[in-house]
C-alpha cells in the first residue's frame, strides 16, 4: 500500500500572506490555538525545575561549580548544555559527577551542539558528526543522563544550498547511524529546535524520519518565537515528542519591517506561560523545565520585504498568523549594554534567579521548593 506524504505543499508568497491575513482577520486580530485555551483545570501536577547552563555562560564555571550552584538554588536538575563544561571526559570522573549529583539530589541532563556535517555550525572539534555523536552518547551514559541534546544548527542553515530540509537529511542520517549506539546505552536524542533552524512541523518530521523509539525533542520557547511561532503552537506540534527543554520568556513587537524579537526573565514578556505550562503537565509531566535565560537584544524578522521568505518555503500560514497575534500584544523593549564583564555575570544570575523565583510562586513549579 503506498505511503501518502504528509509534507506540507509549497504555497505561494501571495496565497501564504492572503491565507495569514484572513485566518488573523477572521478573528479579529486573535488566533485560534488549537484549542489551547480552553479551560484550564484547577490543578496540575507540579513539574520539576532546573535551568541551563547556558543562562549563565558569561561566569565560565565548569561542571562541579556549576553542581554547587544548582545545590545552592535547590533545583531538580541541571542541565549542562556543552561539553567544555567537563574538565575531562574520562569515564571516572564523569562517574564522580554522577555520584555528587546524586548526594545532592539534583538529576544531571546533557547536551552538544550541531551533528549536522553540512550545517554553517557544524564544527570538526570533537571529530566527525558521527564522532561527535557518540561521544556525547557516551557520556551521557556516564553521567547518567537519561538525553543528549544536540542541534542541527542555525537560521543561516535555511539559506544553503538545498534549504533546510537538505540538512534536515543529512542530520537524519548521523542520527541513524548512532541509533544501535543510542539504544544500547539506553540514551535518547533530543533535537532542539535553535536558533531559527527549524519550524515546529519540520523538526516533527526530522524525529520521525531519524525514529521516534530514540530521537526526540529539546524544546525551546524563545527559539520557536525565532521561526515565527507562538511557542503554545509550536509545543501542541512537538509537545509529544519532547525529553528536555531550554526555556525562556520573550517579548514580540511590531516594527516597519516585520517584527521584534527580545528573549526576556520568566513573566516578563507577552508569552502565555500559564497556559503553556498547564499544557505541558498534561502532556509530558515527568519532563524538567530547565530555564535558559537569554536577554537583552532584540532579533529582527523582516517579513514584510519578498526575499525574506525565500527560506521558508513551506511556512504555514496559520502558524505565521498565531505569531501576528502574538506581536501584537507585545511592546518595544531597550535593548541592553554591559559596562564590564562583571556587570553582565550580575546580570545573567539575577536573570536566572528572578526567573526561577517568578516559576515556583507564581506557576508553582519545582519539586523541591
Amino acid at each position: 500500500m503506498e505511503r501518502q506524504s504528509n509534507r506540507p505543499r509549497r504555497l505561494s508568497r501571495r496565497t501564504f500572506l492572503q491565507t495569514t491575513l484572513a485566518a488573523t482577520a477572521a478573528v479579529g486580530g486573535a488566533v485560534p490555538l488549537l484549542n489551547l485555551q480552553a479551560a484550564q483545570p484547577a490543578t496540575r501536577p507540579r513539574l520539576k525545575l532546573g535551568f541551563d547552563n547556558f543562562a549563565v555562560r558569561a561566569m565560565g564555571w565548569k561542571a562541579p561549580r556549576l553542581l554547587e550552584y544548582a545545590a545552592t538554588l535547590k533545583v531538580d536538575s541541571l542541565f549542562i548544555s556543552d561539553l567544555d563544561a567537563f574538565e575531562s571526559h574520562d569515564t571516572a570522573y564523569l562517574r564522580e559527577l554522577r555520584a555528587r549529583a546524586q548526594d545532592l539530589g539534583v538529576a544531571l541532563y546533557l547536551g552538544t551542539w550541531s551533528i549536522c556535517p553540512t550545517s554553517r555550525a557544524f564544527r570538526d572539534r570533537w571529530g566527525t558528526a558521527e564522532e561527535h555523536l557518540s561521544l556525547g552518547i557516551r557520556m551521557a551514559s556516564d553521567l547518567g543522563s537519561p538525553v543528549l541534546r544536540v542541534v542541527l544548527g542555525t537560521m543561516e542553515d535555511r539559506r544553503t544550498p538545498g534549504g533546510i530540509r537538505a540538512r534536515i537529511a543529512d542530520t537524519v542520517r548521523v542520527l541513524k547511524a548512532c541509533r544501535s549506539r543510542a539504544l544500547d546505552a539506553g540514551i535518547r536524542i533530543a533535537v532542539e529546535n535553535h536558533a531559527g533552524d527549524m519550524q515546529a512541523h519540520e523538526l516533527a518530521e526530522l524525529v520521525e524520519d531519524a525514529g521516534t523509539d530514540f530521537v526526540g525533542v529539546n524544546f525551546d520557547s524563545g527559539n520557536a518565537c525565532w521561526t515565527l511561532e507562538d511557542p503554545l503552537r509550536s509545543f501542541a506540534v512537538l509537545g509529544r515528542y519532547t525529553l528536555c527543554t531550554s526555556l525562556r520568556d520573550a517579548m514580540v513587537w511590531e516594527y516597519e519591517r516585520g517584527a521584534k524579537v527580545q528573549w526576556t526573565a520568566m513573566g516578563e514578556g507577552c508569552l502565555d506561560l500559564k497556559t503553556f505550562f498547564d499544557r505541558f503537565a498534561e502532556t509530558c509531566p515527568e519532563v524538567p523545565v530547565h530555564i535558559e535565560t537569554i536577554s537583552g537584544f532584540a532579533r529582527e524578522f523582516p517579513y514584510l520585504e519578498p526575499e525574506f521568505w525565500e527560506a521558508y518555503p513551506t511556512a504555514r500560514a496559520a502558524d505565521f498568523a498565531a505569531f501576528l497575534a502574538l506581536a501584537k500584544r507585545g511592546r518595544p523593549l531597550p535593548s541592553r549594554r554591559f559596562a564590564n564583564a562583571e556587570e553582565e555575570r550580575a546580570y545573567q544570575r539575577d536573570e536566572l534567579e528572578r526567573s526561577l523565583r517568578y516559576c515556583r510562586e507564581v506557576l508553582g513549579l519545582g519539586r523541591r521548593s
